[in-house]
């Protein structure tokens, strides 16, 4: 049962959508998407920037925005619309000292008049940092990752119905259970072809001495196995250099292994960066443990409520 609205100034209308409602969700980067078709109604009357809100058995998945209005000639309307985290599309510069992530979010909230929610406290200060020209959400995402090689703690920024929130990953774990009975088709793919490095080299030009300092970490046995896949970057905290070099080949000297799922079962609380207990038979595969939602798509049509996940992470057997 779902509630569709939107609001233009004073009034709220319940448009009639055709079948095929979508919310989507990406982890890193993108807004939550609402996509519908609004049928043909002369009484409906709303623009680009009107507040929209769907709701499923009364819990608010979705507030945001309409961004695109498309007509076709029998006057139906597709809509896309956005959630708070559009905003953070915007460019700009900013360079702080001693801020956690969880600050820096705040600060850059009340810059753009966003309103947050629960904001976790991230804990690790970052020294200094400036970013120059650089998208909102690749400002933050470079705080958490940083956060994250420090800490070695995941958190994940998206929008809560209306409100910006930073959560640590195992705050979003689930009890749902992905299975062979789930009703839905998987594909697994596993590969050191993307975000997989068994050597980091990081290098920081010394003013002082006129040099180029270079911090590295590899992982020798992998390298016999898979040849080099060289992670390289330039460095401005020389401090951190050897701590970020370990950091950076201990979450990417392993295979990708990314596992699709569609057509399960719909369950609104599932967002990306939520996590969910799978256990599958895939061939001579099987998995058996917690993995992350990176992207998810969920479709409500014909009374039917299904999803779409793409799962990161996870323990594999051979």
């Amino acid at each position: 049962m779902i509630e569709l609205n939107i609001q233009h100034g004073g009034t709220i209308y319940t448009p009639i959508a055709e079948e095929g409602v979508t919310l989507e969700w990406e982890r890193k980067g993108s807004p939550g998407k609402l996509s519908f078709t609004a049928m043909k109604d002369p009484t409906l009357n709303f623009t680009e920037g009107d507040s929209v809100s769907l709701r499923a058995d009364g819990r608010g998945l979705f507030y945001g925005f309409v961004f695109t209005k498309q007509r076709d000639k029998e006057h139906r309307i597709k809509v896309t619309a956005y959630d708070q985290m559009r905003y953070l599309k915007n460019k700009d510069t900013y360079v702080y000292k001693n801020k956690t992530a969880t600050e820096l979010v705040r600060m850059i909230a009340e810059d753009f008049r966003l309103s947050v929610g629960t904001l976790e406290d991230t804990k690790y200060k970052i020294p200094k940092k400036a970013e120059q020209g650089r998208t909102l959400v690749d400002i933050i995402q470079s705080a958490l990752d940083e956060t994250l090689f420090q800490r070695g703690k995941m958190y994940v920024l998206y929008d809560d119905f209306g409100a910006l929130s930073l959560r640590a990953v195992e705050s979003l774990a689930l009890d749902l259970i992905i299975d062979d009975e789930s009703g839905a088709n998987f594909d697994y793919t596993s590969s050191i072809d993307s975000d997989t490095y068994n050597r980091i080299k990081l290098t920081y030009d010394n003013e002082e001495t006129g040099t180029r300092d270079v911090y590295a970490a590899q992982d020798g046995g992998n390298i016999n196995r898979w040849g080099v896949l060289q992670y390289y970057d330039v460095i401005t905290n020389p401090a951190l250099g050897k701590l970020k070099a370990d950091g950076l080949l201990a979450l990417y000297n392993a295979k990708t292994r990314n596992l699709t799922v569609q057509n399960t079962f719909g369950d609104p609380r599932v967002r990306a960066g939520s996590t969910v207990i799978v256990r599958l038979e895939l061939g001579d595969i099987t998995v058996g443990s917690r993995m992350m939602v990176e992207r998810v798509k969920h479709t409500f049509a014909f009374d039917e409520h299904t999803m779409d996940l793409t799962l990161i992470g996870g323990e594999f057997v051979v």
